[in-house]
């Protein structure tokens, strides 16, 4: 009886064993199938777009360029003019002042510049109270001086009349030595001081200047160093 029973077990495996590899077969084809689909629907997701479709069109900004003149100051480099202000000697008030320039421009930033300018002392407090009494005469009341300083400029930029109209301007300061005839006398002379220049057009520059010329004084008794304040507008050409 048991052994009847072995034989039918065996056989039952035998018939299914067949089954069994043509259902592992039919699963793997489907996988294969599947993943091919899933490749070419990819691969179809990837393509670019077709040939018939238009770049994006660049868009061009139309800007309106401004027409910027710059100022061509001559290679020489050598300014001349002329002033006219009004300078305080000190005791002897204030009175107009006028005289000549000449700079010669060493660098952009450095210049040299050689001055003379001329003056006339009015009188002091203690002639007036004193009526008749002239502690100088006429001759020695002109106030010369001749002075020879080194500039530099500074904050560069631009002067504007309006909207239209920009002229080339800068800050500059100044020092140096020379001398001074006053009462008789030749003072040697240290000045300093600043001004301001625009360059309206290409061979012209306007100056607006203060400076004081400072110098050692015994006139009225006592020993002292005197400071003489200048304040003056200038035109100079460029050579």
């Amino acid at each position: 009886m048991e052994t009847g029973i072995r034989v039918l077990l065996l056989t039952a495996a035998l018939a299914l064993l067949p089954g069994c590899a043509s259902v592992r077969n039919w699963f793997h084809h489907g996988n294969q199938n599947a993943s091919g689909t899933g490749s070419s629907s990819a691969s179809a997701d990837n393509t670019g777009p077709s040939e018939d479709q238009a770049p994006p069109r660049v868009i061009e900004p139309q800007v309106e360029r401004r027409q910027v003149k710059v100022p061509r100051i001559r290679s020489s480099n050598v300014e001349l003019g002329l002033f006219y202000g009004a300078l305080s000697i000190e005791d002897f008030g204030t009175n107009p002042d006028y005289g000549a320039t000449v700079a010669y421009h060493v660098t952009e930033d450095l210049f040299l510049q050689g001055e003379v300018g001329r003056s006339r002392g009015g009188l002091t407090s203690f002639e007036t109270l004193s009526g008749n009494l002239q502690l100088l005469t006429e001759a020695e009341r002109r106030f010369t001086y001749y002075d020879l300083s080194l500039g530099y400029n500074f904050l560069p930029g631009e002067a504007f009349l309006g909207r239209g109209v920009a002229m080339t301007s800068a800050f500059y300061v100044l020092g140096g030595f020379g001398a001074t005839d006053f009462a008789g006398d030749t003072k040697f002379t240290v000045n300093f001081g600043g001004g301001y220049r625009v360059v309206p057009v290409d061979w012209l520059a306007l100056h607006v200047t203060v400076q004081d010329h400072v110098f050692q004084s015994s006139l009225l008794g006592i020993t002292k160093l005197t400071n003489n304040l200048e304040a003056r507008m200038g035109a100079t050409v460029f050579f």
